[in-house]
Order: structure tokens, then C-alpha cells, then sequence
């Protein structure tokens, strides 16, 4: 793939350092060396120039070719959105994301594998942006070449990637608009994670969307990044998710897995310059319980 930048004034005249302010990493710029080309100006060039004012840089990344190790599944996914850069997902609860010793034939980058060689794309290697758990539903990004990997990476570092969740939880009595700030860390004796003062810290703000008797619909926004994090600071205030076995979320209100989903995602598009938003609504397990 080609892409072209224009240097303005006060951008690094190196061309490696003014590239990396673009989302070219060493290793892509060593990639890029070895198997791709770079052009200043139309021009092609072999050497290191220092660059001008108004210079047109392009460079071409080498194609990502297949890996033989993740196998094709030729089965649907559900597609909200996809351009050059991006692929959009909509993933069912119960579909893993990445291949692992469970499952290597039919997770969610086998799909898009399958997705992409039908599209006779050039790359045709998933990169996962926003993973998600096996029985966690909702939207999932993922970048279809590997610039587009860097600078997603850069919008995640620096919390300018804004994802929305939609919880049900046990219980009623929850603050309107609350935030949940324990630290979170492995838990020695388990599969899980447990809240602990030795842990990372883990920052989760919610909003109430509908209460009834015994469940209520939370809205949540992540500050942080932690394994399994709205379902243990739930679990930690004395709400856990409906149908959360792991963390003791009750099994006996209509929905056998945890009632989480993805619901919102948005940013600016580091390509197109243009924001991009995308809903998902609440699947039909989660809509059944709240009715």
C-alpha cells in the first residue's frame, strides 16, 4: 500500500524521524527499506535525504501476506464497517476473538481471514484493536494493514479511542452516574482477576440507563484497561453481571453467559480526517431481560 504525506514547516527534516510522526515505526521503516520503496517528490530514493519544506513524501509498505499457521474459516461475520484501513465487526456472544489452544479454526481473525481473501485483499493479516471475551458481545476494530495498527495503537495510548458498554447488573440501588476506582490484579488461586491494593490501578465511570426490580441497565466508560474490568469492579460494589458465573453474577435470570456488550465506538480517522461513530444495539439475550 502507497501513502503520501506533505512536510510542513517545523516537522523534522530527517526523513526516518518526520515518517515516525506519521505512525511509521523503526520496524516498518526497516520493512519498508528491505522490501518497499520511498519517493520524495515522484522521485524514487535509496538514500537518507534531509527533507524540504512542502516535500510530498510516499512510501509503500509491503504487502502482509497470509500466515499459514491461522486457518481460513469461510464462516459470516457481520460487518458495520470497512474502507481501505478499517473493518468494523459485529461479534456474537460466544465467538472467540484469536486463535488459542481451544479453538485455532473458527475465531473471529479466522472469519476475517476468510473475509479478506474473498475481497482478494492485498493483506490479509487481522491486527485486533479492541478485543473482546468469548462471551462478550458488541463491536470489535481491527486494522487491515499494519500503519493502520500504529496509529490505532497511538489513539488507545492516548485516550482518544472512546468505546460504551452496555451492562446488565444484579441488583438496584446504583448512584445515577458512579465511578468505581479499585485496583485490579491476577488472582493467585483462580482464572480470574481479583481487587487488590497490590494490583493495577482500574477506573470505571457508569451511567443508569433502566432499573427494575432485581437487574439494572448500566452505560460504561473504561479509564483504563484491565482484564475482565467492569465485571470485577461490579462484582467489587455488590453487583455483579447477570449470567457472570466466573464472578458470581446470578445464573437464574434468563441469560447463562455475562450480560455485557459493546455498544459504542468512535474516533477521528487518522486517515480521512474524519470522525467516525458506530453503534451496535443490544442482542436479543440481553433485550429478553430487560423486558
Amino acid at each position: 500500500m502507497k501513502f503520501t504525506w506533505t512536510r510542513q514547516t517545523g516537522e523534522p527534516p530527517a526523513l526516518k524521524r518526520f515518517l515516525n510522526g506519521r505512525g511509521i515505526s523503526h520496524r516498518m521503516y526497516k520493512e519498508v527499506k528491505v522490501a518497499g520503496h520511498f519517493w520524495i517528490n515522484g522521485q524514487l530514493i535509496t538514500g537518507t535525504p534531509t527533507l524540504r519544506d512542502g516535500d510530498q513524501v510516499t512510501i509503500e509498505l509491503p504487502d502482509e501476506v497470509s500466515d499459514p499457521n491461522v486457518v481460513v474459516s469461510d464462516q459470516p461475520i457481520k460487518v458495520i464497517y470497512e474502507d481501505d484501513n478499517w473493518l468494523i465487526v459485529d461479534k456474537p456472544a460466544g465467538l472467540t476473538v484469536v486463535p488459542g489452544p481451544a479453538n485455532r479454526t473458527d475465531t473471529l481473525v479466522n472469519r476475517v481471514k476468510g473475509h479478506l481473501i474473498k475481497a482478494h485483499a492485498k493483506n490479509v493479516v487481522p491486527h485486533v484493536i479492541t478485543r473482546l471475551d468469548r462471551f462478550t458481545s458488541g463491536l470489535v476494530l481491527i486494522a487491515k494493514h499494519r500503519l493502520a495498527n500504529s496509529l490505532a495503537n497511538e489513539l488507545l495510548a492516548a485516550k482518544q479511542l472512546h468505546k460504551r458498554y452496555l451492562a446488565v447488573v444484579s441488583g438496584t440501588g446504583l448512584l445515577a452516574h458512579g465511578r468505581i476506582q479499585k485496583p485490579i490484579a491476577k488472582d493467585p488461586d483462580g482464572f480470574g482477576q481479583v481487587i487488590a491494593e497490590s494490583g493495577r490501578a482500574a477506573d470505571t465511570e457508569y451511567w443508569v440507563k433502566q432499573a427494575l426490580p432485581d437487574r439494572t441497565l448500566v452505560e460504561v466508560a473504561l479509564h483504563t484497561g484491565r482484564t475482565h474490568q467492569i465485571r470485577v469492579h461490579f462484582a467489587a460494589i455488590g453487583h455483579p453481571l447477570l449470567g457472570d458465573e466466573l464472578y458470581h453474577g446470578p445464573m437464574d435470570r434468563g441469560i447463562s453467559r455475562q450480560a455485557l456488550h459493546a455498544a459504542k465506538l468512535d474516533f477521528d480517522d487518522p486517515f480521512s480526517k474524519t470522525h467516525l461513530s458506530f453503534q451496535s444495539d443490544l442482542p436479543g439475550d440481553m433485550t429478553a431481560i430487560l423486558d
